[in-house]
């Protein structure tokens, strides 16, 4: 059956730097099904020609020397622009009718991408429904739901039921593009696919789990976000918590949506919830020195640009074991990895070995930039007598895997286009995912305790940070990853 992709908002940022390369990707690669026509739709005056010589810029911009013309003359064609105002239902259904036309009367496999701020989600599915463009009685009709889904528990779950009064829970993808890179999905392929690791994951072997999102840059333009959202908002309710369920599920039975999906779920309720006095020492909170230099934010701005939440999962598997999730801007470089640190041998015979936890063995995922797996482990040093040194056996998939590591949105695209929304978030896992952090983000925004830390740009976050964990008898791993 044929696609067509229609990008609500389709003038903004995200169009140009992720959705149309990625779009472009697949073309070029034979992935896109056949005659898949892209509509643009926003207010901005473009002419079909305008909007792809625009689009042509900015695709070659991004995809680099992927970039073909001989190929952006094939795939242009099937790229329109249709001027609109989600807010205006006339508009909307005037735009249902060119759809129509542009089909030519056969039956379409429909996305509906909505690349607008959240306050636009609400409108458009309600004008989407009353256009009777949800309706699956000709072909399938999906809706794509870029993050922030909901500023709170409260919001997403008011978010929910108006989009459930149109679209069946069935039709909705509610995306993170972090699901979408392959070092995620291959969290599942090292846990499930291999027999070596599962035994030893658990709270017998595992001393405690650190999963951190750490950014280099500022937060520059997005101070006014910022200032509204936050650290917790941001990099919490989603990626990190997505990574944690990742790290800590069941073996789902099959490898399908729901199954998997179920896992997470059960991850995200048995997930402590924390009081506001748990707040006060099981969270840190910190902002970077000269954030309140950035344009649009007040002097004295108590928004936090770094985060440490230490969560606990209560069931057999993790009962007692830690999981540290911190995230933070401008810091010592980009990183995303999932550290699984074991606990220390029970009895250590050999004079000089490892007898603190941050010597023992520790595997490291890392799933952005230098997308790979490292596992940490004692050795002896040669001509040394018994003296022993912790090394480490280091897989990088760009050097075992020709090519460049696919952008994620390429798969998460795909997958909606075939209909597979494992790698999208659930209605009940978005709301369980707000009621973690909300008692967290209430605390903060009252002040704390704990209280906002400064820190320098180029470090690791604030020097408490690293005192609270040192106390706790643990020690960040501080690495950045080396790019190959």
């Amino acid at each position: 059956m044929e696609h067509t992709i229609v990008i609500f908002g389709a003038s903004g940022d995200l169009t140009k730097r992720k959705l149309l390369p990625a779009l472009y990707e697949l073309f070029r690669k034979g992935r896109l099904p056949r005659d898949t026509r892209i509509v643009g739709f926003a207010r901005s005056p473009f002419s079909h020609e305008n909007w792809r010589d625009l689009l042509g810029e900015h695709v070659a911009q991004y995809t680099g020397t992927h970039f073909s013309g001989e190929l952006w003359g094939q795939f242009a064609p099937n790229v329109f622009y249709h001027r609109g105002d989600v807010l205006d239902v006339d508009d909307v259904n005037r735009l249902g009718n060119y759809l129509r036309e542009l089909e030519e009367g056969r039956p379409h496999v429909r996305m509906y991408y909505l690349s607008l701020s959240p306050e636009f989600y609400e409108p458009t599915v309600v004008h989407l429904g009353a256009a009777g463009m949800a309706s699956e009685q000709e072909a399938p009709r999906r809706l794509v739901i870029e993050k922030p889904f909901g500023r709170a528990l409260d919001s997403a779950r008011r978010l929910n039921d108006k989009v459930h009064q149109v679209f069946s829970e069935g039709q909705i993808y509610r995306i993170d593009h972090y699901l979408g890179k392959e070092t995620v999905s291959n969290v599942l392929v090292l846990r499930f696919a291999n027999t070596i690791f599962e035994p030893l994951w658990n709270r017998r072997y595992v001393d405690h789990v650190q999963i951190t999102a750490a950014e280099d840059l500022p937060v520059g333009r997005r101070a006014a976000f910022y200032e509204s959202a936050g650290i917790l908002r941001d990099m919490f309710q989603n990626h990190l918590l997505q990574l944690l369920t990742l790290t800590a599920m069941e073996p789902p039975s099959r490898v399908s949506a729901d199954d998997i999906r179920d896992e997470k779920v059960k991850v995200l309720r048995a997930v402590r919830r924390l009081t506001a006095e748990d707040v006060a020492v099981q969270t840190v909170r910190g902002q970077y020195r000269r954030y309140r230099d950035e344009p649009n934010v007040p002097p004295g701005s108590e928004a936090a640009t770094f985060g440490v939440v230490k969560l606990y999962v209560d069931n057999w598997r993790w009962q007692g074991v830690p999981f540290y999730l911190r995230s933070g801007k401008a810091m010592s470089c980009r990183t995303t990895q999932i550290v699984i640190q074991f606990r220390e041998p029970p009895h250590m015979m050999f004079e000089g070995g490892p007898r603190r936890i941050h010597e023992a063995n520790r595997l490291v995922l890392q799933i952005q930039p230098a997308e790979g797996i490292q596992i940490h482990f004692q050795t002896k040093v040669p001509d040394a007598g018994m003296k022993m040194r912790l090394t480490d056996l280091d897989f990088n998939f760009r050097e075992k895997f020709a090519g460049e590591m696919p952008e994620a949105y390429e798969r998460l695209l795909l997958d909606v286009m075939m209909g597979d929304p494992s790698l999208f978030a659930r209605a009940d896992e978005v709301e369980l995912a707000w009621s973690i952090i909300d008692p967290i983000q209430a605390v903060w925004d009252a002040g704390g305790p704990p209280q906002l830390e400064l820190y320098e740009a180029g470090g690791w976050g604030p020097p408490y940070s690293e005192d609270w964990m040192h106390r706790q008898g643990r020690t960040w791993f501080n690495v950045c990853p080396v790019l190959s």
